[in-house]
């Protein structure tokens, strides 16, 4: 089995230490890739470096920790509270942890939090090599670009992204469901990384377009509308005679 990948978050640096150095002494196969004082901190490291489990302390200043659902649209990994107050189990559980840890941690319960934790992380590697399995035997596999996003990375299927526009030095993605995000990378770069795709064209120096979105195609302004007129993209003069006849099918 991989290693574990973990992240502590506690506002107390000697707990995290104490924590991180049980974890050592288990010899577990888990992987302590970041250990932060403040969930603000910790979410930013969680969005990095996608950890399998987060252990995480429910009383911190500024944000405590069952907030932490605030910060993400889905919790794709696993959390275990770690907390003084034995009362906080409920809300753990509440949050579909998988298990709270008391201070001081018992080695045993620690150990004991693991073993369910690997339980939980092999089950669902095993539910996703199934889905792919299934995904490749249907042939609907999504295709799928790694996007650098201001110091992050984020996965994005290749059918939500409606049209890039070129910003300077960085790229605006504009995605299905009215999401906008800004990439550290320029137009290029998109444009070698979808250079196989069909359904992705140059229209002119500033936009890449998603062909499957256009509505409209705007001859005297030379602007292409997509989605539903959320997106209004430039097309170059020269390429106009090449959209007329993309519009007009076979």
């Amino acid at each position: 089995m991989e290693k574990i990948r973990a992240i502590i978050i506690d506002d107390e640096q000697g707990a995290r230490n104490v924590l991180a150095n049980l974890l050592e002494r288990l010899n577990d196969n888990i992987s302590v890739v970041s250990s932060n004082k403040n969930l603000v901190e910790g979410v930013e490291a969680i969005k990095l470096m996608r950890p399998d489990v987060v252990f995480l302390d429910v009383q911190m200043p500024n944000y405590a920790g069952y907030e932490i659902i605030d910060f993400f649209d889905t919790i794709d990994f696993e959390i275990i509270f770690v907390t003084a107050y034995d009362e906080y189990a409920v809300k753990a559980f509440e949050l579909n942890a998988i298990d709270y840890l008391v201070k001081p941690i018992n080695r045993k319960k620690l150990s004991d939090s693991i073993d369910k934790l690997k339980d939980k992380v092999l089950k669902k590697k095993v539910f996703v090599d199934y889905q792919n399995l299934i995904d490749q035997i249907r042939g609907e596999v999504t295709k799928k670009i790694v996007i650098p996003e201001l110091g992050n990375r984020r996965i994005v299927n290749l059918n939500e992204i409606i049209a890039i526009e070129a910003d300077g030095a960085y790229v605006k993605l504009y995605l299905k469901n009215n999401k906008l995000i800004t990439a550290s990378k320029n137009l290029k770069f998109f444009e070698d990384k979808l250079s196989s795709e069909v359904e992705f064209l140059r229209t002119h120096r500033a936009w890449i377009i998603n062909i499957d979105y256009i509505e409209l195609l705007n001859k005297s302004e030379r602007i292409i509308t997509l989605a539903k007129g959320r997106v209004r993209a430039k097309i170059s003069r020269t390429r106009i005679e090449y959209f007329e006849n993309l519009l007009a099918g076979p």
